[in-house]
């Protein structure tokens, strides 16, 4: 009687099933184990051992960089905001030192300067000596390069004395309460320089509005400068600065006509008219600068 084989087909050793069957072999020799199966077997699990490991080292490596670098995130959050531009810093009241209230300064003491303008422009404040010979010194002019001698002066508080034409009515209803005169020469021509003073610029300007080239003051000879302009034509200018207006007759000493080519007789004339100019400026000046000073 033959016995037949149990349960079916041999069961498969597996190396990671708790208790499974080895491998076995029939090949007569009585049930020997094949010991390359079980070799390939032993390498097949150590191989899987080193891949758990290498992963496993993988993961954790990863948790420790993701680890370090929230920490880093979390470190340098006062880094980025040093970073930032001016406009996403705290606002000026939260910074520090920054508290509400200004910085205070006493108040200085220092006054506004003094307007040169404002001492020539009324009798208030132009207080100042005044005279042909304050107004117009020494005994020569130097204009550039041009020296003109000069001649007579002459002062008076009678306006209408020293002017003709239609000029001593204006003078007169435009309140002139002195008229200085002062005549210069050179070459053949002369020149008288009028400076009709008034208590206030608005009468000044006045008074220059209302002049006409009929009327001028009257030449002023002696003092080595011969009578001119009593007969003949000549040039004549009118202007004004503050409260007072200033008026040139310039012409020859020969008697001569002045025409429009007589250039001499011109310059002499703008020469006398703009040192004038110059002279009462300079007054106020002298004024505003000692009334500073005090």
């Amino acid at each position: 009687m033959s016995f037949g084989q149990q349960g079916g087909p041999p069961s498969q050793w597996d190396p990671w099933k708790p208790h499974s069957q080895q491998p076995w072999t029939d090949d007569g020799n009585g049930g020997t184990p094949d010991w390359a199966a079980l070799a390939e077997a032993s390498e097949s699990r150590n191989r899987k051992k080193r891949l758990l490991l290498i992963g496993g080292g993988a993961v954790a490596t990863l948790a420790i960089g993701t680890a370090v670098a929230m920490a880093v995130v979390s470190a340098g959050g006062d880094d980025e905001k040093a970073g930032k531009p001016t406009s996403q810093l705290p606002a000026t009241a939260s910074l520090p030192g920054s508290g509400g209230t200004a910085p205070s300064f006493a108040p200085t003491s220092a006054a506004p300067p003094l307007d040169p303008k404002d001492f020539i422009a009324s009798k208030a404040k132009d207080t100042a000596p005044l005279g042909a010979e304050l107004l117009f010194p020494g005994t020569q002019l130097t204009m550039g390069s041009t020296v003109y001698k000069k001649g007579a002066t002459a002062d008076t508080q009678d306006c209408a004395t020293a002017s003709q034409g239609t000029l001593p009515a204006v003078l007169g209803a435009s309140g002139c309460t002195t008229l200085m005169r002062a005549t210069y020469a050179k070459d053949g021509t002369a020149v008288t320089v009028g400076v009709a003073v008034f208590d206030t610029e608005a009468q000044a300007a006045k008074a220059k509005a209302q002049s006409d080239k009929k009327g001028f003051v009257k030449p002023l000879a002696g003092n080595g400068v011969k009578d001119f302009c009593s007969s003949a034509l000549c040039r004549t200018t009118i202007n004004s600065v503050g409260r007072y207006a200033y008026f040139t007759i310039a012409g020859f000493t020969d008697g001569k006509d002045v025409t429009t080519k007589d250039t001499p007789v011109f310059s002499i004339g703008d020469d006398l008219a703009e040192f004038t100019f110059r002279q009462i400026n300079r007054r106020g000046e002298a004024q505003a600068s000692a009334a500073a000073n005090r």
